[in-house]
């Protein structure tokens, strides 16, 4: 089940994932709104009649403004989806998994969910608290059959990194200890694997995907 307010870019995921054999659905959903929310997990259900897995991993930004430079309006919009809306799947995923024989759950932090950023206040606290909901909903269903856990990743080849100009890229190669920017298949990789029973014993972990970032933090 393919989630996102895009639909156009969930059909073209969706298409992706047909010509590589598999089947894929599209649920345009606004992770903000409860009821969107609630409406992906009934439908998920309704089609699989289980919910195994959920990857809970919209998010958004904004430029680098200082503390006090930041609107209300900015707060708000970047906590709404950034925690708010990691708290919304979690409150529907998990019932759902409750009811049959269980599941993964898997939200996107940050390495800024592990430290601080300059400039990046709300978008660091949201991430800080996308922490403590995965950690805090793991000890209440660990003995449930429900594991949650969550990745960080770093520095990710994401559609804003790819636009710069490689002498762009070079400072953000030089702050990783593995001198290379992130894959998005990587990110993708180690959230299948939590996931999967290869991770059956894990539960309340974040998992850094940083080439080594945070070690040096």
């Amino acid at each position: 089940m393919l989630a996102a307010r895009d639909e156009e870019a969930l059909a073209s995921v969706a298409g992706v994932i047909a010509a590589d054999g598999g089947r894929a659905r599209v649920v345009p959903t606004d992770v903000g709104d409860p009821r969107s929310v609630e409406h992906l997990v009934e439908e998920t259900m309704g089609a699989f009649g289980r919910l195994d897995a959920a990857f809970n991993n919209a998010g958004g930004g904004y430029p680098p403004t200082p503390l006090a430079d930041l609107t209300v309006e900015d707060f708000d919009r970047v906590v709404e989806v950034n925690l708010r809306g990691v708290f919304l799947c979690m409150k529907f995923d998990i019932p759902a998994m409750l009811g049959s024989a269980g599941g993964a759950i898997v939200n996107m932090t940050s390495t800024v969910g592990l430290r601080a950023w300059q400039g990046l206040g709300a978008y660091v606290a949201s991430k800080h608290g996308v922490v403590g909901l995965t950690r805090s909903g793991a000890l209440d269903y660990a003995g449930r059959g429900v594991r949650i856990n969550a990745v960080a990743p770093g520095s990710i080849i994401t559609d804003r990194i790819a636009a710069l100009s490689d002498e762009q890229r070079e400072p953000i190669v030089q702050a990783v200890p593995m001198r290379r920017i992130g894959l998005p298949e990587e990110v993708a990789a180690t959230v299948a694997w939590l996931c999967s029973d290869g991770a059956a014993f894990i539960t309340g972990a974040v998992i850094p995907i940083d080439g080594g970032q945070l070690a040096r933090a």
